[in-house]
């Protein structure tokens, strides 16, 4: 597996939402263990261990998923290929980009900001600052998943803490405004009492954040096409069964390789070379 030469972030934004996610997530979980879980559980109590233990395991596996996402190399210089014999019908499948100057495999798109062609190119992500591709692809996914399961879990904390425990305190109109209006943050309240305001804020940010991208990207996955394809044609040029699509994106060993992104789990495609499906084949004959 290739490692990028930058995997930093390169624009602004991506540097920002890079941000979000990589500084504010360990904040916001230290202060979750410190101050609201004792809040719930005894430390050092049994339902105290399992519930950090947990948030641990969310932890791990969305920056785990997040850093493999800006690590891992899945553009078309992995390694070299040969394009195929220009006789071939496959040969047809391959294009050529004005932008590297050289034949493109199928299914790889250049992106400007990462200077590169990307196999199995799905799009451009803010957050890790990087294409998602062929061989990120699965750790994406793992990303949004946990950050939507580590969203919940703490929402349902969060709520319960500010909305019951400390009722007295947030249980107000003032508080309701707060969390529409967060520029109210910088002129009312308290220090304390605002920062958890912005906890409770960027809580449900990423709840609706991990709802949109998995509803949007789930069934683009389930029928094995990119967010890239734009026509009805090539949404379905690469449908294989709903199996098959979830091995092509998670690996051969796909039934464990959503627990953690240290699991190896090897792609059964190379990323330059694609089969259409069958229906997708008999279609274009007939055609």
């Amino acid at each position: 597996m290739k490692i990028r030469s930058n995997p930093l972030p390169r624009r602004l934004a991506d540097v920002l939402c890079f941000l979000l996610i990589g500084v504010f997530l360990p904040i916001v979980f230290i202060f979750e263990i410190v101050v609201v879980l004792p809040a719930f559980h005894e430390p050092g109590g049994f339902f105290h261990t399992f519930t950090f233990l947990m948030a641990m395991f969310l932890v791990f596996n969305i920056k785990g998923n997040m850093i493999a996402c800006m690590m891992i190399d899945t553009s078309v210089d992995v390694k070299q290929v040969e394009p195929p014999p220009e006789q071939s019908a496959e040969r047809l499948e391959w294009r050529e980009c004005t932008e590297c100057n050289r034949l493109a495999p199928p299914r790889s798109w250049h992106c400007k900001i990462c200077g590169a062609c990307i196999l199995k190119r799905d799009h451009h992500c803010l957050y890790t600052g990087c294409c998602i591709g062929h061989r990120n692809h699965r750790f994406f996914m793992g990303f949004i998943f946990y950050l939507f399961l580590g969203s919940v879990y703490a929402l349902v904390y969060n709520s319960i803490y500010m909305w019951i425990i400390h009722g007295s305190i947030y249980s107000n109109w003032l508080t309701l405004l707060k969390l529409t209006c967060p520029m109210l943050l910088l002129v009312t309240g308290g220090f304390w009492t605002n920062i958890y305001l912005l906890f409770y804020s960027l809580n449900v940010l990423a709840l609706a954040y991990g709802v949109l991208l998995l509803g949007y990207h789930v069934p683009i996955v389930l029928r094995g096409g990119v967010s890239a394809d734009r026509t009805k044609q090539r949404k379905l040029k690469y449908k294989r069964g709903v199996m098959e699509n979830l091995r092509s994106v998670f690996g051969v060993r796909m039934h464990i390789a959503w627990l953690s992104p240290l699991i190896r789990s090897d792609l059964p495609d190379d990323g330059y070379h694609w089969k259409a499906s069958n229906s997708t084949t008999a279609k274009e004959s007939k055609d």
